[in-house]
């Protein structure tokens, strides 16, 4: 279970206390998540009918200096009518509280649940969601180095190194070796950027039905290309666990949702095959790290670098045809 820090039933309702929610009516710990402590909150409610929340508190991956900036950018986009939380504010106006020194948050709680084999339909339906946040945060005041971009990517495979590399699959490290180079010598610029989600997996999406009730996971958001966050989509939506299948239906109809409401121009276009590379890289990186910091017989279940490696080489081996404009 992802609850890392343990609190108590006295400690929850004090916390509790200090919103205008209600009184603490129960606390359960989600499984799900491998970076923070979370739990599903019940109270009595502001008006005593009963409301549910998500309080998280912040382990690991996440400076506190950064939470201000993710926790604004959640506000933003629900005052903009995006399918995301808003942050519920305590009595004093705070978006966060500390407790010890961990920070915590609460978190609307939104309906729905994860797919795990998108349809069509819910793809197209994604598509349009991040359209829609990608032109909600045009007036977004705030800004956010990219930490997880392509000099982190060819620091974490060199701090990795070849032998360790070699040791998860014999064909890694020559392959994330040469694909950092064709990346930085192809790597696009001078594109729309804005702040953008980074880290779309369809765990990080709640469907009902076919419609996007929740977009979630904000913590790798940062300052970045438009079109890189929709080639980070296309590489965690469109394909068979594992990445030995493409699945071109899910493709293009995240692609369609997505030009339904904000159309990629002539060189956002052109770029993503690079793009979709790149977000392979970033995927192929942090996971091979994360193979490597496991120590065996962790209860972890590691992820497998090589899935993005397969996903990486159908893009190469696909070029442009995946996104021209009748896709």
């Amino acid at each position: 279970m992802a609850v890392y820090t343990h609190l108590g039933a006295e400690e929850l309702a004090e916390l509790i206390a200090t919103y205008d929610v209600g009184e603490l009516v129960s606390a359960k710990g989600i499984a799900e998540g491998v970076s923070n402590s979370n739990w599903i909150i019940e109270t009595s409610g502001s008006d005593g009918t009963g409301a549910r929340f998500i309080l998280t508190m912040y382990e690991r991956r996440i400076e506190l200096s950064d939470l201000p900036f993710f926790l604004s950018l959640l506000d933003h986009l629900a005052a903009r009518d995006c399918p995301v939380p808003g942050t519920i504010h305590d009595r004093e106006g705070a978006a966060f509280r500390m407790i010890g020194d961990k920070a915590v948050a609460l978190i609307e709680y939104l309906p729905g649940v994860s797919v795990d084999h998108p349809t069509a339909n819910q793809a197209h339906s994604v598509g349009k969601a991040l359209a829609q946040m990608h032109l909600a945060v045009d007036d977004f005041e705030h800004q956010r180095h990219q930490t997880m971009g392509l000099a982190e990517w060819d620091h974490t495979i060199n701090r990795c190194g070849a032998e360790a590399l070699d040791r998860i699959d014999p064909a890694l490290a020559d392959f994330a070796f040469d694909e950092l180079g064709v990346l930085a010598g192809d790597w696009p610029g001078g594109l729309p950027h804005g702040v953008v989600h980074c880290d779309l997996f369809p765990d990080n999406v709640l469907m009902l039905g076919d419609e996007v009730s929740g977009l979630i996971d904000f913590y790798f958001a940062a300052t970045d290309f438009i079109a890189y966050d929709l080639a980070v989509t296309h590489a965690a939506w469109s394909f068979e666990r594992g990445g030995h299948s493409y699945r071109p239906e899910i493709g293009a109809a995240l692609l369609r949702g997505y030009q339904s409401v904000r159309e990629l121009s002539a060189a956002e276009l052109a770029a993503m095959p690079v793009f979709v590379r790149g977000a392979c890289m970033r995927f192929i990186s942090s996971r091979a790290a994360d193979w490597l910091d496991t120590p065996d017989g962790a209860l972890v279940a590691r992820k497998d670098p090589m899935d993005f490696v397969r996903r990486s080489q159908f893009y190469a081996s696909s070029g442009s045809a995946l996104f021209t404009p009748h896709v």
